[in-house]
């Protein structure tokens, strides 16, 4: 057993989450909600390696349509549908999802637990002979499934704090769709190999990284307003 691989496989899922935990400054999620999710968004993993095999096996279209069948459906939809299940059964009915902020740390922890599995199946065991895989998916691999949950969190509370039932229906699909969406088009770029394709993956990235912090601070901002405004009526 290699400890070193491991712990490269480890380290980029635990530090991630870390972040977003301190992220949370004004309302901390329970400590114990959060080990929770991220232990069953690692388990998770083993549904969608069931399923994404049952789904590749109908996999009949050939070229660029049978990789954007491989990476919208097989990857993407399942994944982030397994880490999506795991938010929806521990945390969005939780007492303690109070504020929109938790949405999206919720939604992370489960994605990097999920996330942190895939990685060990990857760096220690699939491709142990390639000494950049480690630091690869942990510059982009891992934090991408980071940005897909943020926006999954982002949509998530705003059903769950939504008007109607009509508003908080819409704003689940789209916790679901638009995830698998960024999720599709990320793998799809790589798994194309197209180098007209590849031209785009680092703005890509780029959009990602800008897109989901932007959300992720307008609920780090109405986290710290409530805080102040609940400490405010207490003066």
């Amino acid at each position: 057993m290699d400890i070193d691989l491991y712990v490269v496989a480890i380290t980029p899922g635990i530090a991630l989450a870390l972040g977003i935990y301190l992220t949370d400054r004004y309302d901390k999620e329970p400590l114990h909600l959060l080990i929770k999710i991220f232990i069953f968004g690692g388990i998770s993993i083993l549904p969608a390696i069931l399923i994404e095999r049952i789904l590749a096996y109908f996999n009949i279209f050939t070229g660029l349509l049978g990789i954007a069948y491989v990476a919208f459906i097989v990857a993407g939809f399942t994944e982030e549908f397994v880490k999506r299940v795991v938010v929806k059964s521990f945390a969005y009915n939780h007492r303690a999802f109070n504020e929109k902020l938790d949405g999206i740390v919720y939604a992370v922890f489960a994605s990097l637990g999920f996330a942190t599995v895939e990685n060990v199946l990857y760096v220690v065991f699939r491709y142990s002979n390639v000494s950049t895989i480690g630091l690869q998916r942990a510059i982009f691999s891992v934090p991408a499934h980071m940005l897909f949950a943020i926006t999954m969190g982002y949509y998530l509370s705003l059903a769950k704090f939504g008007e109607s039932e009509r508003q908080r229906k819409y704003y689940l699909r789209l916790s679901l769709w638009i995830p698998v969406l960024l999720h599709g088009l990320y793998d799809y770029i790589l798994m194309s190999k197209s180098s007209n394709l590849f031209i785009i993956f680092i703005p890509f990235v780029i959009f990602l990284w800008s897109y989901n912090l932007r959300k992720l601070n307008r609920y780090y901002k109405e986290s710290k307003a409530m805080y102040m405004n609940n400490n405010d009526e207490f003066d």
